[in-house]
């Protein structure tokens, strides 16, 4: 079973193309047009091992706000296809990620239940390209598109560059394994049978 999803969006203010694999190498190619995003980007993958092709073509002559939401929003939608009807699936997944002097904690339950907590402050307004904000945003967009519940703290602050990037990392690992097959899952694992 080869799980993975291509999603397309497009709107007045972006054009979206994202392909998702998730078993895969952490082979990727992307190109939203936000030289750090890219760089957050390529960090999930390649940790999450996940195979990763983005392509965005967005009105960053107003901000990065809709190309960063809407690449949220379509990661969400790809990793909701891709995962299918969650048969033998860990469903959890949780990473403590250092990143030099930084500490992230993140959590992800695939329940169905979509719900975002965002615990961690950035002392500048950009890192690179990216306005910082925009990673919550993020992180929101993918949680609520995907139905998954995401805590995402920090734990030890310090570089904004560091923390934003042991984020996107840690919420690799813990997808990672949320999404992992178990032999001892035979269906969903629930209480209601159903997710």
């Amino acid at each position: 079973m080869t799980r993975e999803a291509q999603v397309t969006r497009n709107t007045k203010e972006t054009q979206i193309s994202l392909k998702l694999g998730l078993d895969g190498s952490g082979k990727n190619s992307l190109d939203t047009g936000v030289g750090f995003f890219d760089h957050m980007l390529d960090g999930f993958a390649r940790h999450g091992l996940f195979d990763l092709d983005v392509k965005v073509k967005g009105d960053l002559q107003v901000d990065d706000h809709h190309t960063i939401e809407d690449t949220g929003i379509v990661l969400g939608t790809a990793i909701k296809e891709a995962v299918g009807d969650k048969k033998g699936i860990r469903r959890y997944g949780s990473c403590i990620l250092p990143m030099d002097e930084c500490l992230v904690l993140c959590a992800v339950d695939l329940g169905g239940r979509p719900y975002l907590s965002f615990d961690g402050e950035f002392t500048s307004e950009k890192i690179g390209d990216m306005s910082t904000e925009m990673v919550k945003e993020f992180f929101y967009a993918v949680s609520y598109t995907a139905s998954m519940n995401l805590h995402i703290k920090v734990l030890t602050p310090g570089n904004n560059h560091h923390m934003a990037e042991a984020m996107f990392k840690s919420f690799a690992k813990a997808l990672d394994m949320a999404v992992a097959f178990d032999p001892r899952i035979t269906d969903v694992l629930s209480t209601k049978g159903s997710l």
